[in-house]
């Protein structure tokens, strides 16, 4: 009908006698137009693109019918593209939500997908629950499902290497079309329990190999050569089964990096002195009830250090600085990084500002930042950057031992166990809770005169906490 339309009017006709005679004879031009909306609508199956080219047979001289015409065409516009829309977001696909990996850092780019805390396809999640752990270079990171549901399947495997955003897993939010894990086990335990085959055709088969083999076996044998000697005796390495090898985590790998560059790029050289704990043993004992009823936390040694490393980094402070190409960057901050070791591995989290800290804060800020570490929930930013790092191996019974720099660091101070040791006080030899204290920094920069008087300045401040009220 249509083609027929344009090939009349093209002869010369005025579109609204034409259309006069192809819809209805002997009925007006005004009344054409209305009956055009009804006919564009039956018009519909074949598609919006016809509709708009008879609506263009139609303009001339149809000044009536057209507000009409072009009420049809935005009806049938917006009724097809609500229902491309409403198939796009449609029950079947927005029942599906996909889990993907979270922003890890700044400095983190990928990472590894060490578990998945949900094990089947079929399991039931929460929104906010962690479904996998992702570990990076320095944190490690919970994947939280973003919907209520089901999930569906695993796109990832546990040991890949993932970046931020990529997809690791589909949750349904209605649990429809998920496959539970039982059905696999089924198929398992019947491939298990298949019958094997008969013993008595087993036994049948091995005598037609001897029969078979027997005459390879009466050809003459080549004479055969002596065995080499043995000049020495070879050594008895145990048996590979009693071996285990296990991929090193993604924090691991970072340690030994960092230490290994520290050790290549750092002229390290490390000095000793002891300190006697006795005064500060003895005010840690007279004040800690009263310490705990007012600020909610212990007294520790770790805040005394910190003050006392807060104390020679003012003294000295090219211990608190750091080499950077041809230049000697100095820090008028001081942020006390303190070595904490976990499960996974060594992490070092910062307290910020510990020269404008009491005892109380820096007490504070330690335990909280330790229970983060042993947790796994420290973030990144709680571990970046830091001036100087405390590491504290008396904990586990360390006397003595050299620590490594912490790069871009300059320096770093050794605490050990203390130990009851005779020492001489006022010409009588008398025992006294001593630690050994050590500090390793890097001698491109910082001399040993600097090195022995920071050392000094924080087993006097040790000794005679006093010399923090009155700064001698």
């Amino acid at each position: 009908m249509l083609g027929a339309l344009r090939r009349k009017v093209a002869i010369g006709g005025s579109s609204a006698s034409v259309l006069g005679k192809a819809i209805r004879p002997g009925i007006s031009t005004s009344r054409v137009s209305v009956n055009v909306g009804e006919e564009i609508l039956l018009l519909l199956p074949r598609g919006v693109a016809h509709v708009r080219n008879f609506s263009h047979l139609i303009l001339p001289g149809c000044s009536v019918g057209l507000a009409k015409t072009r009420d049809v065409f935005s009806s049938i516009q917006s009724e097809t593209i609500m229902q491309k829309s409403c198939r796009a977001f449609s029950s079947g696909e927005g029942d599906l939500v996909d889990v993907v990996v979270p922003f890890m850092g700044e400095s983190i780019s990928d990472g590894t997908l060490a578990t998945f805390l949900k094990t089947e396809p079929g399991d039931s999640v929460a929104a906010d629950e962690p479904i996998a752990q992702i570990e990076t270079d320095k944190v490690t990171i919970d994947v939280v499902s973003p919907q209520a549901g089901v999930i569906q399947e695993y796109v990832a495997k546990e040991g890949d290497t993932v970046e931020a955003g990529a997809k690791i897993a589909v949750i349904s939010k209605s649990g429809e079309g998920v496959a539970p894990a039982a059905p696999a086990e089924k198929k398992s335990e019947k491939a298990a329990s298949k019958p094997s085959p008969p013993a008595e055709s087993v036994k049948e088969d091995k005598p037609k190999a001897k029969v078979e083999a027997s005459p390879a076996a009466e050809k003459p044998k080549p004479p055969s050569s002596p065995p080499p000697k043995q000049t020495a005796t070879e050594p008895v390495l145990p048996p590979k089964e009693r071996e285990r090898r296990v991929p090193m985590t993604r924090l691991r790998k970072r340690v030994a990096t960092r230490l290994k560059d520290s050790q290549n790029t750092f002229a390290m050289l490390t000095t000793f002195n002891e300190v006697d704990m006795t005064n500060l043993m003895k005010l840690r004992s007279d004040y800690k009830d009263a310490f705990v009823e007012k600020h909610g936390v212990k007294l520790g040694f770790m805040s005394g250090f910190v003050k006392a490393a807060v104390s020679a980094l003012q003294h000295q402070p090219i211990v608190n600085a750091v080499i950077d190409g041809d230049d000697i960057i100095y820090r008028d901050y001081v942020d006390i990084s303190i070595a904490v070791g976990t499960p996974k591995g060594l992490v070092v989290p910062v307290v910020r500002d510990a020269d404008k800290m009491n005892f109380a804060e820096i007490e504070k800020t330690i335990n909280n930042l330790a229970k983060k570490a042993n947790d796994g929930t420290i973030s990144i930013d709680e571990m970046a950057g830091g001036s100087f790092t405390i590491s504290n191996g008396g904990v586990y019974g360390s006397l003595l031992s050299t620590p490594i720099i912490n790069p871009p660091q300059s320096a770093i101070l050794g605490m050990h166990s203390i130990v009851s040791r005779p020492m001489v006080v006022g010409g009588n030899v008398v025992p006294r809770p001593m630690m050994y204290i050590a500090l390793t920094y890097d001698h491109r920069l910082i001399d040993g005169r600097e090195a022995v008087f920071f050392l000094r300045r924080i087993k006097d401040v040790v000794e005679d906490p006093r010399r923090l009220l009155l700064d001698v």
